[in-house]
């Protein structure tokens, strides 16, 4: 083990931002050249893309491709670097869809739309503009994610292997926040609906895609792909349980969101359904009565947690995060990686379900 981060492990967190960088500036120019308003969609494209986040997908994509036997080089960390596009067209959208007004502690996209709008003192309704513009920028995010992929220099037919994990994992994660959506209107509380929004939404997309991504690129075999997959859809879905921990009881100064966001939001996670499976008619009644508030206020929040936290919950979902872990370990130990990949993988396992932001 190193003390090294495994994000930043053959340098590639700069170099994936360095890739990121390049193609936003080309992207500026086309934009400029239709029409010099759209600087501001460069300047919002870029401060979302450039402002933070882990590449914990870059990763994973990058390292299948070093297990499977790959080789180093500029354009692979270009086509995975694509990948971060796919994840800020998720995030504008989400942060729309939840009505969230912050992302990593900057205004969510259709917050800052809206506040030009406000600041310029233009016709029509501010919050309405600021969402029509955060719906087509993630919209541009995606199309801009095939772009970079495919033009990223890579031989044709290596890309084409590719193509299928890439766009199973665009589908999934379209489809995975509908079924998030729509979990929230029925008001569905079982934990199957909740695995389910868990494994389309970010189990896959975050960890089991990637790397077959990766694993395709390289030109890996059946076996090492189907063990990826059994290591990737088991850390993906302790991910999502991390982040519904976090977006429960997560620190602000380190999620850069509001505390309880989800709470406020009525989001029905493991972690929730849990609750529900586990309380009483009266805490069952309690639960319900507050989910969904968005006025709910800090005391609140603390009503939740604690009876979350009393259910038992939280202590399942840490459990849940633990077996799963182990189960993903114990399918890569199997597998056919190559070693100092197989390294970096086991250490970027241990970052996607311990962090705390």
């Amino acid at each position: 083990m190193t003390s090294t981060s495994p994000l930043e492990r053959a340098g590639l967190r700069p170099r994936v931002d360095k890739a990121l960088a390049a193609f936003l500036a080309t992207q500026r120019a086309r934009l400029l050249a239709i029409d010099p308003a759209l600087d501001e969609v460069a300047d919002a494209m870029e401060a979302f893309v450039l402002g933070g986040g882990k590449r914990l997908r870059p990763a994973f994509a990058y390292w299948g491709y070093r297990g499977a036997g790959g080789f180093d080089s500029d354009q692979v960390v270009t086509a995975v670097a694509a990948l971060e596009l796919v994840q800020a067209s998720a995030l504008i959208h989400d942060d729309l869809m939840d009505r969230s007004d912050t992302r990593r502690g900057e205004p969510a996209v259709h917050r800052r739309f809206a506040a030009r709008h406000t600041a310029l003192g233009w016709r029509g309704g501010a919050t309405a503009f600021g969402d029509s513009a955060a719906v087509l920028l993630g919209d541009l995010a995606m199309v801009w994610s095939d772009e970079m992929l495919h033009s990223c220099g890579l031989d044709p037919a290596d890309l084409a292997r590719a193509r299928v994990a890439f766009d199973e994992m665009r589908t999934e994660v379209t489809v995975g926040q509908y079924l998030d959506v729509l979990t929230q209107a029925t008001g569905d509380t079982s934990v199957e609906r909740a695995a389910k929004v868990a494994r389309y939404k970010s189990a896959s997309y975050t960890v089991e895609r990637p790397l077959l991504l990766g694993a395709a690129l390289a030109g890996a075999s059946a076996q090492l792909s189907a063990a990826y997959s059994a290591f990737g859809l088991a850390i993906g879905e302790a991910f999502q349980l991390r982040d519904d921990l976090l977006g429960v009881f997560g620190d602000p100064a380190q999620t850069g969101k509001p505390a309880g966001d989800d709470l406020r939001e009525g989001k029905r996670t493991y972690l929730v359904a849990a609750a529900f499976a586990a309380l009483d008619e009266a805490g069952r009644a309690a639960l319900e009565a507050g989910l969904g508030d968005p006025g709910l206020d800090a005391v609140g929040v603390d009503r939740l947690r604690a009876l979350i936290r009393g259910s038992g919950a939280l202590a399942r979902t840490e459990e849940r995060i633990a077996t799963l872990t182990t189960q993903a370990l114990a399918a890569l130990a199997a597998a056919d990686v190559e070693p100092e990949a197989r390294a970096v993988l086991h250490d970027l396992a241990d970052a996607a379900t311990r962090r705390t932001g």
